[in-house]
C-alpha cells in the first residue's frame, strides 16, 4: 500500500485576494512607466517640461501623485475597512483605474499596451472579488476577522475531560 499526498488549497479570504491584485497591479503600472523612461521621445519631452498634454508643474505632480496614492493604498484598505465599504471602494477604484488606464495606452508602444492590458485584467480580478464577496461565510478565520466583518461568531462549547 503506499500513501497519496493530498494537496489542499487553504481559504483565502477576498481581503487578501484583493490586496495580492492590488500591489501585484502596482508592480506593474511602475515598471511600465519606469520603461518609459528608456524612451528617448519620452525624455525628450520631460526635459521640455511636457508629460502628454500636461505641463509638468506642481498641479501635475500632485495630481499624478494622488493618482498612485489611491492604489497604493487600497493594498492597505482593502484589508482594513468594514466589507461594505471595501467592497465599494474596490469596486469604484478598480473600474475607473481600468478605464483611465486603457485610456491612457491608446497609440502607445506595444510594451505599454501588454502592461496595461495585465493592469486591467488584475483590476478586473479586484472587480470580480469584491462583486462575488459571499455574504455568508463558514467560520474561518480569527473571531476579531469574524466579527468587524459582520460575521456572527460561534463558540465551541467547551468540553471537559
Amino acid at each position: 500500500m503506499t500513501a497519496r499526498n493530498h494537496y489542499q488549497d487553504p481559504w483565502i479570504s477576498p481581503r487578501t485576494k484583493i490586496s495580492a491584485l492590488w500591489t501585484s497591479m502596482l508592480f506593474v503600472f511602475a515598471y511600465v512607466d519606469l520603461f518609459s523612461s528608456f524612451r528617448a521621445d519620452v525624455r525628450a519631452d520631460i526635459a521640455a517640461g511636457k508629460m502628454f498634454a500636461f505641463t509638468i508643474g506642481q498641479g501635475f505632480l500632485l495630481g499624478v501623485t494622488i493618482y498612485v496614492l489611491v492604489p497604493s493604498l487600497m493594498v492597505f484598505l482593502s484589508l482594513v475597512l468594514p466589507v461594505r465599504a471595501t467592497r465599494m471602494a474596490n469596486l469604484v477604484a478598480a473600474v475607473l483605474y481600468a478605464v483611465t488606464i486603457a485610456g491612457g495606452a491608446i497609440g502607445e508602444w506595444s510594451y505599454y499596451i501588454v502592461g496595461s492590458l495585465a493592469e486591467v485584467a488584475l483590476l478586473g480580478g479586484v472587480v470580480y472579488y469584491a462583486w462575488t464577496w459571499s455574504k455568508t461565510t463558514d467560520a474561518v478565520g480569527s473571531p476579531a476577522e469574524q466579527s468587524r466583518d459582520g460575521v456572527r461568531v460561534h463558540s465551541a462549547p467547551h468540553v471537559r475531560g
